[in-house]
């Protein structure tokens, strides 16, 4: 056993160590976090040298690292030669005794903090610059809060390097007792001059403040999680008085317009969109990666088009041949994102109250109130985020970008994480708040019966282009090439050639039909519905009159897709011995079942026309009837009829 004479042991390298430690700690976290706020936007060219220098503290020996800043910081070092001036040397003194600390540490700090700011949802940011809120805001109420957790396990780890750094010291700083021995040094020389017992005391010593301090923010951070943040923490970010948001080119909504034509290039396509839109509420429908959320973010102006021109209400928002571009936070747009991006560490009322800052304080939780009472949240606004449903967190974003009163309000696929039941719960509340609303709403889903319920005019993309536009009904009835009744829900197509004024062949179905619909002089394609296909079962009894797709309890209009539902066919007017003596009269032809899917509610079959099907893929169209109509034409014999109305055919070209 080593003993220990504490009486002979001075005392000098611990309260050295621990302001050493201390002080760069506090310069480490505000240079750390800085360089990590600055870098996680950063997307040029130099971000890889950039984030190799500093990171190189943490690469190379301290022996290294502590000769180059001796050769910085030495007399004839650049800023040794500018400190000379002022008679001031920082080598082999105290203060490069700290100078080396922070050096060393920074790259945990940084790259602790860098990480902790990537972990948080970019959503959250943005939506905090629609509501109004400024750089500074949104990285002091939004960032740094969330980022809490990580930024202490930096802290942390940023002392515990600093308390043990050696190599770099001893460079820079010398080991002069009482002024530059740190704990490091006093262990080195302690064993070199075979003073063991001296040497296991500063060891222990550093292990004990080291570890206790790694084991203090690990209990921390399992107690209070990332999530469950002290009310009255909480409530103590989000100051009263603030000064006022700038509001320039903010006037009140009078008549609303919208005008945009911007381009944008990506990965995978080229964004060009060109588009006007009044008071009302327009839905953009497109697939997955049209280009419709990336429009909302350039108007949003979270995203910024390469060229072209927003105006909204009169004011230029963005502007590429004048170098327009105005932030987020003066833009009064609204965006509530697909994930709704509530802030977790703040309660409902707090979310609701983020952007109205500029109010006096009784103003402020009026307003909150008002707007819970909107969407029938009344008495949750100190609940958190996570504590609520979806369908109640959907509301709580709504009511968030609505009390800022936005010209222009944009909802990216509001419903797309909510259940059937929700969904349909939700749609009826966003169309009676839509009816007060005086602005103009972009309502973005790849959803056909969301657009058709909610949006009287439609824009369809593809491709990052704009492919149609219009009325809705004018688009689902008259879509005029094949991607747009691809996009629009139909499911049957097949090439064409004209044969007369009002006849055309479909080649891929074998068949000739007749047309009402004036033919283009470039046809390429003809189709027709599922939905809107007759089934007429071959029966020798007399056969009831066809009901059209409008008496369906389910449809809203001759083509309402609540969604394009199918509808119960009853079997046609005429006889099968007269289907079989004139089949092509009226459109009426002889098919056979290839296959058939089932969903909870209706039956999808597959047909062949004219021929026996031979397998399941063997088939030419589709047609989808309520699981009532196909329980009773299931068990007639084959073959059966299917009629092709003449004005429900769509007449269309190569895209």
């Amino acid at each position: 056993m080593i003993a220990v004479d504490l009486t002979s042991i001075d005392p000098s390298p611990l309260w050295i160590s621990l302001k050493t430690a201390g002080l760069a700690t506090i310069a480490t976290f505000f240079l750390g976090t800085a360089a990590a706020y600055l870098m996680l936007g950063y997307r040029g060219r130099w971000k890889s040298i950039i984030e190799g220098l500093l990171l190189a503290p943490l690469i190379l020996p301290p022996t290294v690292v502590g000769f180059l800043l001796l050769l910085l910081f030495g007399k004839n070092g650049v800023v040794g030669k500018f400190l000379d001036l002022g008679n001031f040397s920082i080598v082999f003194t105290w203060y490069a005794a700290i100078l080396t600390a922070i050096v060393v540490s920074f790259p945990l700090m940084y790259k602790t903090a860098l990480g902790a700011f990537e972990q948080i949802d970019s959503s959250l940011l943005q939506v905090a610059r629609t509501l109004g809120a400024s750089e500074p805001r949104v990285f002091r109420q939004i960032l740094l809060p969330l980022a809490t957790p990580g930024l202490v396990a930096g802290v942390s780890l940023s002392f515990a390097r600093g308390l043990g750094e050696f190599g770099a010291t001893l460079m820079l700083a010398g080991n002069i007792p009482g002024q530059t021995q740190t704990m490091p040094m006093a262990i080195y020389f302690a064993v070199e001059a075979g003073d063991l017992g001296e040497a296991w005391l500063w060891t222990i010593a550093i292990m004990v403040i080291s570890l206790s301090g790694l084991m203090a923010v690990n209990f921390w951070q399992g107690r209070s999680g990332q999530l469950t943040v002290n009310r009255k923490t909480v409530n103590n970010r989000l100051p009263s008085n603030i000064q006022q948001l700038l509001t320039d080119n903010c006037s009140p909504i009078t008549d609303s317009s919208l005008f945009v034509d911007i381009e944008k290039q990506l990965a995978n396509f080229k964004l060009e969109n060109t588009f006007t839109a009044q008071q009302e509420t327009l839905g953009i429908l497109g697939g997955s990666g049209s280009g419709k959320s990336m429009t909302l973010r350039c108007l949003a102006g979270v995203e910024t088009p390469t060229t072209g021109r927003i105006v909204l209400n009169g004011r230029t928002l963005f502007e590429a041949d004048r170098h327009i571009n105005l932030p987020c936070h003066r833009r009064r747009v609204s965006l509530v994102f697909q994930n709704y991006a509530l802030f977790p560490h703040m309660t409902i009322a707090q979310n609701i109250a983020f952007g109205l800052q500029h109010l006096p304080k009784f103003r402020r939780q009026q307003e909150v109130t008002a707007q819970l009472n909107s969407v029938q949240l009344q008495g949750l606004g100190d609940r958190y985020p996570h504590q609520l449903s979806g369908g109640q967190q959907q509301r709580v974003a709504l009511a968030r970008a609505l009390a800022t009163d936005p010209e222009l309000l944009l909802l990216d696929e509001p419903f797309s994480a909510l259940d059937t039941h929700l969904r349909s719960q939700m749609e009826q509340q966003l169309l009676a708040i839509l009816a007060t609303y005086r602005g103009i709403t972009l309502f973005v889903t790849h959803n056909l019966e969301e657009a058709y319920r909610l949006c009287e005019n439609l824009l369809v993309m593809s491709d990052g282009k704009v492919i149609a536009s219009g009325a809705k009904h004018q688009i689902f009835e008259h879509p005029h090439t094949v991607r747009i009744a691809q996009l629009t829900g139909c499911k049957n197509f097949s090439r064409a050639i004209v044969q007369g004024a009002n006849t055309v062949t479909a080649t891929d179905w074998g068949i000739t039909l007749q047309v009402l619909e004036a033919i283009p002089e470039s046809l390429t394609n003809i189709g027709i519905r599922a939905h809107q296909i007759k089934i007429i079962t071959n029966t020798s009894a007399t056969s009831a009159t066809s009901a059209p797709l409008s008496t369906s309890p389910l449809s809203t209009s001759p083509l309402s897709p609540d969604s394009l539902s199918p509808d119960s066919l009853s079997p046609d007017s005429l006889s099968p011995d007269s289907l079989r003596a004139s089949p092509e009269a009226n459109n009426t032809f002889p098919c056979w079942l290839a296959a058939t899917s089932e969903t909870p509610h209706r039956m999808t079959l597959f047909f062949k026309f004219n021929t026996p099907s031979t397998n399941s893929q063997d088939y030419h169209l589709q047609a989808e009837v309520f699981k009532e109509k196909w329980h009773t034409i299931k068990d007639q014999p084959f073959p059966w009829y299917v009629r092709l109305e003449a004005d429900r055919l769509l007449l269309m070209v190569d895209d």
